[in-house]
């Protein structure tokens, strides 16, 4: 097959990286992907919304499946773009079309789908600028500590956590009258706050049937111990050790079940994936938000896992055969380290020289690239906030996580930052 890839991050470097390990694969080109991506196929200098291009691209090079990373082009309906053009229709497609991104384009769509369907999630209510002064004063009915959630896309930054009425009035204030988070903004979502453990779940959709792929767990905050601001990820652990069979039963029947179901009642064609947000509420999960792709940086910890062909699970996604495809999966565990710029996720500097990116002698690693370019002369560039996404891989957890700080103390820039505790609370749980 030849295969356009549609992103520049390390999703799309660990995609890549998948799909050319698979016999089907005869030509990639990823647009507009990174200093990574590029040693893996061609990178091609179009914008991922520029659908017009990415349009005569596919024509042009005769491509026979698009795969697309991230979000964005998906909610601004790249599919509904493709199906709507007689000469691109019948190219296969994974990632849904403009409503059923919408679950992850507004979190206001997303909790009323939820509580459509009765999937469990937290209590909530959604307010507007011309509805502020009910906002605020629901603000001070609520238990503390309270979440904040932009509606629309904002690189994953749009998600406050306050811990004061006060705190949580001004910021609710500054979201809606001031754009904190731009147009993301102009909806708030005033969210009951859920206590337990965060994970994971991503599930392949193709209309009809379902697979769950390997769950994960997420780190968000810049800091150590989870503190801080928000960022899009700063590492990721796969599997999730309270995540075991009865847990993932409830996952099942509860959440991914219902979730398939009701976008058949709602007539939403779904073909791709679902990232499935939970928490691990003494024992039962509830849905914190649906994103509709694979999640960055988990899919840097989940795809190594994954034994079977990736081609192969993209193509059942996009032509409705996923009841014919077996996944297979890896035993061992894998862990993720983010590497960011200095001051990420507020203002930092690009174009710092990386080094040590060679060949290295710690082989249970894998080094993916997100925010990288290269000069005139061929060298690695930094080229945004989250820079590289380094897994490692060990029969245990704590072998997995040593082994990618082993290749994360072999790289090094100006300013690099990245977290020292990813895993850690992992390795609690399991002792």
């Amino acid at each position: 097959m030849k295969i356009l890839l549609i992103g520049s991050g390390g999703r799309e470097h660990a995609f890549a990286w998948k799909i050319t390990q698979s016999t089907h694969c005869e030509e990639l080109y990823i647009a507009p992907g990174n200093a990574g991506t590029s040693t893996l196929g061609e990178n091609v200098s179009i914008e991922v919304n520029d659908f017009e291009k990415l349009g005569s691209f596919c024509l042009k090079k005769a491509i026979n499946l698009v795969v697309v990373g991230p979000e964005e082009p998906l909610v601004r309906g790249i599919r509904d773009y493709f199906e709507a053009s007689d000469e691109l229709k019948d190219i296969l497609l994974v990632g849904p079309g403009r409503l059923g991104a919408q679950l992850e384009g507004s979190k206001d769509f997303s909790k009323q789908f939820m509580a459509r369907h009765g999937i469990p999630t937290a209590a909530y209510q959604s307010f507007t600028k011309e509805t502020l002064e009910e906002g605020l004063s629901y603000i001070r009915q609520q238990t503390l500590p309270i979440v904040l959630k932009a509606d629309g896309l904002a690189a994953g930054k749009g998600v406050l956590i306050c811990n004061d009425f006060d705190e949580a009035c001004a910021e609710f204030e500054e979201m809606l009258l001031k754009g904190k988070f731009g147009t993301a903004s102009q909806k708030v979502v005033i969210e009951e706050f859920l206590t337990g453990i965060e994970l994971s779940v991503f599930v392949a959709l193709d209309g009809s049937d379902y697979v769950i792929l390997p769950e994960a767990k997420d780190y968000k905050r810049i800091g150590d111990n989870d503190s801080g601001p928000n960022t899009g990820g700063m590492g990721a652990v796969s599997p999730v050790p309270f995540a075991d069979e009865a847990f993932m039963q409830k996952v099942r029947d509860n959440v991914v079940l219902p979730t398939l179901l009701g976008l058949r009642k709602d007539n939403i064609p779904y073909q791709g994936f679902i990232f499935i947000g939970l928490m691990n509420k003494a024992g039962d999960p509830y849905v914190i938000e649906y994103n509709v792709r694979m999640g960055d940086p988990e899919t840097q910890a989940v795809l190594p896992r994954i034994k079977s062909d990736f081609v192969e699970l993209l193509s059942s996604i996009a032509t409705s055969t996923l009841c014919q495809y077996t996944l297979g999966i890896n035993p061992f565990t894998a862990a993720t380290v983010v590497m960011v710029a200095g001051g990420y996720p507020d203002a930092y500097e690009k174009g710092k020289h990386i080094q040590g990116l060679e060949e290295s002698s710690q082989t249970e690693s894998w080094v993916f690239h997100a925010g990288t370019s290269t000069d005139e002369s061929g060298v690695v560039l930094t080229n945004g906030g989250r820079v590289l996404g380094i897994t490692g891989k060990g029969e245990e957890m704590q072998d997995a996580i040593s082994n990618a700080y082993a290749r994360v103390n072999q790289i090094q820039w100006d300013g690099v930052y990245y977290r020292k505790d990813i895993g850690q609370d992992i390795l609690q749980v399991i002792k």
